[in-house]
């Protein structure tokens, strides 16, 4: 399989001229979606379609960043803001039993959704412990403050979703709920010890399992302070694959945010030769895309093999 290890977001409602061109020929490991990109179910599947056409792949993986509450990408074809993961944690604590029929029918809505478009991955869940004093970038994205419950909730969303034959991506590794500051704006310094985070903060991530994980931009000091876990060697090899045993692919949260203090190019090598397997490029600057195609790599024999896994589940 002849991929590099990147994926892009797009501009608009259909591809460019000058995106059919360059995704021909640079040939990304998969595209991700947003707002921006879908305004009806006709449209995206047009969309996700061409996209398929180009690489002659019909599992070609797209992605789409539907978490629901505030980050809710679908809204032109159903409003789902309400149901946040907050209310889904806030359901569970007063009724499992409702929660359990509820949930499977809002999963069950995304992913016929997605079928229907040609969705095949949704960065989903988010396996974040909201935390007093954290910043409000995770808030009600986050299912719950106890550990147990979030990785409860988590599990199911991921099973769901694989029950629909939907891939997830749980996030943000190996833990953003302590984060103080917004990672789009700026950099969170972690100062809580080992002892706290392998009870708190890591333990969703470590009792769940999925075919993909995205990586938080945030100094865990007590593991590394000077990296990201995004460039971490340290918190990528003894952190999110010996002890939390995440066994998928590791993509990098956006390499555009601002709390990685590099250039673009600088921050995409320094993810990949941390251990992230994919980089992650959302904001569809053409130009970026081009400086990035030229020094990205292929995947590794590793995300083939992952690859490969995924497009068997797919069916």
């Amino acid at each position: 399989m002849n991929r590099k290890a990147i994926i892009f977001g797009i501009k608009g409602t259909r591809l460019s001229i000058r995106e059919k061109k360059f995704l021909k020929k640079v040939k990304p490991w998969g595209i991700i979606l947003f707002s921006r990109n879908i305004e009806s179910i006709e449209q995206l599947k047009n969309l996700t379609n061409q996209i398929k056409n180009i690489f002659n792949d019909r599992k070609y993986p797209i992605l789409v960043d539907q978490e629901g509450g505030a980050v809710c990408r679908l809204n032109k074809i159903i409003d789902l803001s309400l149901f946040s993961n907050d209310f889904f944690g806030k359901l569970y604590k007063k009724n499992k039993k409702l929660l359990s029929n509820y949930y499977a029918i809002y999963i069950d809505t995304l992913s016929d959704i997605f079928k229907k478009t040609g969705i095949n991955i949704n960065t989903a869940p988010v396996l974040d412990v909201r935390t007093i004093g954290g910043h409000k970038i995770i808030g009600n994205r986050s299912f719950s403050s106890n550990p147990y419950t979030v990785s409860k909730l988590g599990r199911l969303m991921i099973s769901l979703f694989n029950k629909n034959r939907v891939g997830t991506v749980i996030k943000h590794i190996p833990g953003h709920g302590k984060a103080i500051k917004d990672s789009h704006m700026n950099l969170s310094i972690i100062n809580s010890e080992r002892n706290e985070l392998i009870k708190k903060d890591f333990l969703p991530f470590k009792l769940s399992q999925s075919f993909f994980a995205m990586t938080a931009h945030i100094i865990y000091k007590a593991y590394d302070p000077i990296n990201t876990a995004t460039h971490s060697k340290t918190i990528i090899n003894e952190v999110i694959r010996k002890h939390i045993g995440f066994t998928g692919v590791l993509i990098s949260d956006d390499i555009s945010m601002k709390a990685l203090k590099f250039d673009i190019k600088t921050n995409s090598i320094k993810a990949l030769n941390a251990g992230c397997n994919l980089v992650l490029h959302c904001n569809a600057n053409i130009d970026e895309m081009n400086q990035l195609s030229k020094i990205i790599p292929n995947i590794d024999n590793f995300t083939q093999k992952k690859t490969s896994d995924f497009y068997k589940f797919l069916g």
